[in-house]
């Protein structure tokens, strides 16, 4: 038995529809006062670069900026594609802002281990695109397919862990991916998915429906944990840059 509809049609996923667009806009908006694959006008407009996070101004905000930046229309049409087919089956399943707060954590979370392992290895690495979080909701759709015994929609759980594989067999074969962010991207999703998820709060009802709505006391403390974990790996990579 797979999830079904209180009347007899899919919820709409809001959220998943317009970080698609949001992305497509500020892609738009990026080629009219320049170029997207020029890559000095994408670090003076938030991509991720090290040493603008490490030095300087210590610009933060990067990690989240470069989450809706891409390199020319082929890196926006693969993963607007890819997000446009894949997110609107774990916010269903999520609910509307427990998918936002998934997806913009899962985000930030790549750009994190992105940029600590770029500032590591080649600290002069420019670093965008949605990948990173894409890679995420695929990590939290395999979690959430496993928790409905193994199946949500017409997602099974081979079908996503297949898809986990193909993701990061493509990268590691392709040259100017960032491999860092889609490996720990999809960790990152598996592991923000049993955090958040709660099938009581979803917009179908699924085979995990029936146990209950979860306490959120939990829930917030491993969000926290989460961020707080984030701030520490940047703060380690800056005392080691340093030193």
């Amino acid at each position: 038995m797979g999830a079904y509809y209180s009347y007899g049609e899919r919820p709409k996923s809001y959220v998943n529809t317009a970080l698609v667009i949001i992305n497509i806009v500020v892609f738009i908006v990026l080629e009219i006062i320049g170029s997207t694959q020029d890559v000095q006008f994408m670090i003076e407009h938030g991509a991720s670069f090290a040493p603008a996070i490490l030095m300087g101004g210590r610009e933060y905000l990067r990690l989240l900026y470069s989450v809706f930046l891409h390199f020319g229309p082929s890196h926006l049409i693969s993963n607007m594609i890819g997000l446009f087919f894949i997110g609107d089956n774990l916010e269903r399943a999520m609910g509307h802002i427990r998918y936002l707060i998934f997806y913009l954590l899962c985000g930030i979370g790549a750009s994190v281990f992105s940029f600590a392992g770029h500032a590591l290895l080649d600290p002069y690495t420019v670093s965008a695109g949605a990948s990173g979080a894409i890679c995420g909701v695929v990590g939290g759709l395999l979690w959430v397919v496993i928790a409905n015994r193994g199946r949500l929609e017409e997602m099974t759980t081979g079908r996503v862990g297949f898809l986990i594989f193909y993701l990061i067999y493509s990268g590691l074969r392709s040259t100017g991916v960032d491999n860092i962010a889609h490996i720990s991207g999809a960790v990152l999703g598996f592991v923000l998915a049993r955090i958040l998820y709660d099938p009581s709060a979803g917009l179908i009802r699924t085979r995990a429906a029936g146990e209950g709505r979860k306490n959120m006391a939990p829930t917030i403390g491993g969000v926290c944990l989460y961020i707080a974990a984030l701030c520490i790996i940047v703060k380690i990579v800056q005392l080691i840059m340093i030193i």
